[in-house]
């Protein structure tokens, strides 16, 4: 099923002005993430028109529409428009759209906005938001902490200390993006967004002791709103039998929505300082995003050092 966002919630994000406050906006959706310009709708073509897409008016098709003298045609125009059940209009630099234009958009029960913002700035910013919100979306099981800049994702069987790592590491002035469920949105081919649901935003469960507000007990610099997927750490119990990887030459990965994830599998004994692993794995990912890999550089020394002998 896919997904909408509300055009209420669109109206408020994007601050819009309601110039239509009789046109109800309860049972409206947006379903598509980009928006189109119908400059050539305005000049009668209406073949390939993209009426599923919210309809923006910037000031080349405001200009158009003023210098067209045959009314006729114009509320044609309108007609033809409005009869495709746009999700909504856009005049965009506060440009004012003509009475005639607001009464036929009344009557056919289709919103129509007013924004301040340039056209070129407005697009930009609506289809950033939109691509956010209609992107596809999983929850899984898993504590998202923004480690350095770096969005790690720490999962594994319940009880083995994802919440008590992520409290250490908030501690340590690090933020908070989601405990317990995470929400995970695919952007792009290469960008998957963690969030917290509204009901559990900033709240952290600690068995024993039970709920806690992280934002009110160690203010809002501990806390965010989405990070970037870029690490995942798998924790799970230490098992004497198993190999783990002690050099990391190869990296692997976990897959969320078809997008691949680097991820490390950390094995759980006591004593182990989580929080600076943790934040180990973080600074390390990032060094290797930079071009520097410290498991290749100590294979090319140890060659090094084998071909001096």
């Amino acid at each position: 099923m896919a997904n909408k966002v509300e055009l209420k919630t669109l109206v408020e994000k994007m601050n819009l002005k309601n110039l239509t406050p009789d046109v109800d906006l309860s049972d409206k959706d947006v379903e598509i993430p980009d928006i189109n310009r119908p400059a050539l709708q305005l000049t009668g073509f209406f073949e390939h028109f993209d009426s599923e897409r919210v309809q923006i008016i910037g000031y080349v098709e405001y200009t158009f529409l003023e210098k067209m003298t045959d009314e006729d045609k114009k509320k044609q125009i309108y007609e033809t428009l409005l009869s495709y059940k746009i999700p909504c209009l856009i005049f965009c630099r506060n440009l004012p759209p003509e009475k005639m234009l607001l009464e036929m958009a009344e009557k056919a029960n289709i919103p129509v906005f007013q924004t301040e913002k340039k056209t070129s700035e407005f697009t930009a910013e609506i289809i950033r938001w939109l691509n956010v919100e209609l992107a596809p979306c999983i929850s899984i099981h898993g504590v998202l902490v923004d480690v350095y800049g770096v969005g790690v994702l720490i999962m594994g069987e319940s009880g083995i200390g994802k919440s008590e790592a992520a409290l250490e590491l908030i501690k340590r002035g690090h933020r908070l993006v989601s405990d317990d469920v995470v929400e995970i949105r695919r952007v792009s081919d290469e960008t998957l967004v963690g969030s917290a649901p509204d009901i559990t935003r900033h709240f952290i469960e600690l068995r024993g002791i039970g709920i806690v507000d992280v934002k009110a007990l160690f203010g809002v610099l501990s806390v965010r709103e989405t990070q970037n997927i870029d690490l995942v750490i798998t924790l799970e119990e230490w098992n004497k039998n198993k190999e783990y990887d002690r050099l990391g030459l190869e990296e692997e990965y976990t897959e969320f929505l078809g997008n691949k994830v680097v991820c490390h599998h950390l094995p759980i004994r006591p004593g182990r300082n989580l929080a600076i692993i943790v934040e180990t794995a973080a600074v390390n990912h990032r060094q290797k995003q930079m071009g520097y890999n410290a498991a290749q550089e100590l294979y090319k020394r140890v060659q090094q050092n084998l071909t001096k002998r």
